[in-house]
């Protein structure tokens, strides 16, 4: 792979044994992928940042690269807990401790503390071309399929290599023939909501592991809808892109004939939700909704949903979100109404990577096809998966039906 004298001078460590290290990694994994070059990026938007997923081993790395500063404009994903409120949530004092060590360290490295998965939606929006270095597998999803940014699904560390030297290698999904779809989906049946969409996702996720699919028959899709869409999709599979023939920028433009064809039907649709429930019915300790983190238009839907109302005693509503969404929300009025009804809503974590199983709850609502994925394996606990008026009907009943 081809480095320019200045790059070499970095890998040699003539700017330091943080930077050196940096280049190190994207010039490992730059040969791997057989990059002919590093190219400049952006941005960069980093995961890992959770002590539950990264523990002490993760703190120590981190806290060792703080002499020197990002070179990017650079975000960062949800942490574990909400960090005004952690006490609220009932986080332990000794995991809220470890987690401000990780926090204080981003912000030595010059990170701006969105904490949240959706950086597409609160400032660090790339535009169509744009190379970047993102984690988080479902922001990335969104960034190359929505906004027609480019970038291969970096991991923590990669993605923080990246911010800290601003290049990243010119292989993958920065690449014009990687970006052509490898898989044709046939969408015979409506799609609704959020839940609907990210029924699709788990589907054609599950069926093409990290392929290219290009969707038809989806007449119209929300930026919600598509979040969903993306988080689902990458969390089944290993999907960075995908196109919906007259939605997604690139559609086209790219090469979609003679692909391999999959449907997805009416009979898909049902068989996906009843997949993404680890339990059908029975009492719900806890309802969670966020994964992506909601935007100001799905926290509106559940306001007017639950106005009036009120979650069920033994059973808590918890809604994750962004620090500024939620300052809009506190605005709209959306806020007041959902903690008048017994909900809460928190910032900067989410129910997948907060130490939710420390909490004593057993059953989980959402109507994340990527939480349903996800919160089984990670936090050993059941899952129901609906729609929003399901998960908001069980909140107010306590359970299942």
């Amino acid at each position: 792979m081809y480095l320019t004298p200045k790059e070499e001078r970095i890998l040699a460590g003539e700017e330091g044994e943080v930077r050196q290290k940096a280049m190190e990694i994207i010039v490992a994994i730059g040969e791997i992928y057989n990059a002919d070059r590093l190219i400049p990026i952006s941005s960069a938007h980093i995961s890992g940042t959770s002590y539950k997923t990264i523990g002490d081993a993760g703190i120590e790395w981190i806290e060792s690269l703080t002499s020197t500063k990002f070179s990017v404009p650079t975000t960062v994903n949800p942490f574990g807990m909400d960090l005004a409120l952690w006490e609220i949530m009932g986080i332990r004092k000794d995991f809220a401790e470890k987690q401000m060590r990780i926090v204080n360290a981003f912000l030595k490295l010059g990170a701006t503390l969105t904490c949240s998965c959706i950086p597409y939606l609160i400032g660090n929006i790339p535009k169509f071309g744009e190379h970047i270095a993102w984690a988080e597998s479902s922001a990335v999803c969104y960034a190359n399929s929505v906004l027609g940014a480019r970038t291969n699904r970096e991991g923590g560390p990669s993605a923080l290599a990246s911010a800290i030297i601003g290049l990243t290698g010119n292989f993958g999904y920065h690449l014009n023939e990687m970006r052509n779809p490898t898989v044709r989906v046939k969408v015979e049946v409506d799609l609704n909501e959020e839940s609907d969409f990210g029924a699709l996702g788990h589907y054609v996720g599950k069926r093409i592991g990290n392929g290219v699919p290009y969707f038809t028959g989806i007449k119209r899709a929300s930026n919600d809808e598509l979040k969903s869409l993306s988080a689902a999709l990458a969390a089944s599979g290993g999907v960075a892109l995908y196109h919906i023939k007259d939605i997604t920028p690139e559609s086209s433009i790219v090469k979609s004939d003679g692909l391999e064809e999959i449907n997805f039907t009416k009979s898909e649709l049902k068989d996906s939700y009843e997949e993404l429930s680890t339990v059908k019915e029975g009492k719900v300790d806890i309802v969670c909704l966020g994964c992506p983190h909601s935007s100001i238009e799905e926290i509106k839907k559940v306001a007017e949903m639950i106005k009036g109302k009120k979650v069920a005693p033994n059973t808590k509503l918890w809604l994750f979100t962004s620090l500024p969404t939620k300052i809009l929300a506190d605005r709209c009025g959306y806020s007041k109404v959902i903690e008048e009804a017994g909900g809460n809503i928190y910032c900067d974590c989410c129910m997948v990577i907060a130490p939710i199983e420390d909490l004593g709850f057993k059953v989980m609502a959402v109507n994340s096809a990527k939480a349903a994925v996800y919160v089984p394996t990670l936090s050993k606990m059941n899952v129901v998966f609906g729609n929003l008026k399901r998960c908001i009907e069980i909140a107010i009943s306590g359970e299942a039906k």
